[in-house]
């Protein structure tokens, strides 16, 4: 019985050939990984950081634009409803695609012509269903309402298509046509002629802040109404209070040489400089 005893005492875990392959197997296995863990873990501290290869790239992402404005020449001559249809709406109206009523489909324009010619440019305008908002496109309004004339008389209606707006000429053009008010006396001329520039003085204020609060809408808004990249949030008296001492004159020039992350300009490259300094004492007065 001691000798059994004994012989038991000094047997070690391993007790046949497939454990010993086992734990000769882990006992090389189990290092290898450590090391490969350890070289991973060592070498990882050692890579660059984001930007840090080529920082000039890693500032451009960060202060590229957020948006494009793009200025179009408001004097261009309208385009027909066949034309705006086949290069806006025949996308969709061609095939019905996302339940777009077909053009020439005369099924399934009747309900909608039976609506009325407003209903349906409205529609158009504001976006109904699936078809996203046509206003502010790359067709004008009255464009727009070409178009819909176009597609609903290809289905039966008789609407006529919308004539273009009076041209800023017309005015002009009927005062020459009005009859020539007698001649006065230069002295009863004179306080008429001091008076006519006092008057047109309120008006060409009010067109300046018009077109200077059109650029803000379509340029400056993009990065001023949110404050992005820097720039002073439109009406934030305190981002704009150190600003406004160095005058119009100072602030204009920063816009039109480009500051910061703000291009030459803002972006605007087509607006003229009126235009311009108008949109700077817009955004100035609503800071004061």
């Amino acid at each position: 019985m001691s000798d059994n005893h004994h012989e038991e005492a000094h047997t070690g875990p391993i007790k046949n050939p497939k454990q010993l392959l086992v734990a000769v197997l882990f006992s090389f296995v189990i290092p290898i990984f450590a090391i490969i863990g350890l070289v991973l873990y060592v070498t990882s501290a050692d890579k660059p950081a984001a930007g840090a290869v080529n920082p000039e790239k890693a500032i451009a992402e960060r202060i590229q634009k957020v948006g494009m404005v793009e200025i179009r020449d408001a004097n261009r001559p309208l385009r027909a409803g066949e034309e705006v249809y086949k290069g806006q709406c025949a996308a969709c109206h061609a095939t019905g695609a996302a339940g777009a009523p077909k053009f020439a489909d005369a099924g399934a324009w009747t309900a909608r012509i039976a609506t009325g010619f407003e209903t349906l440019v409205q529609s158009a305008l504001k976006g109904k269903g699936a078809m996203a908002p046509q206003g502010g496109g790359d067709f004008n309004d009255t464009e727009i309402a070409r178009a819909v004339a176009y597609m609903a008389n290809a289905a039966g209606a008789k609407f006529a298509e919308p004539a273009a707006p009076a041209a800023a000429g017309a005015a002009p053009a009927a005062a020459e046509a009005a009859p020539a008010a007698p001649a006065t006396p230069v002295a009863a001329a004179a306080p008429a002629a001091e008076a006519a520039p006092a008057a047109a003085a309120p008006v060409a204020a009010a067109a300046a802040a018009g077109a200077g609060e059109a650029l803000y809408k379509q340029a400056c808004q993009v990065c001023h109404a949110a404050g992005v990249a820097g720039a002073p949030k439109f009406g934030d008296k305190a981002a704009w209070s150190a600003r406004l001492p160095a005058g119009i004159d100072a602030l204009y020039n920063s816009v039109a040489k480009g500051k910061g992350a703000m291009p030459p300009r803002g972006g605007a490259a087509q607006a003229s400089d009126a235009d311009l300094r108008a949109a700077v004492e817009f955004m100035a007065a609503a800071a004061k």
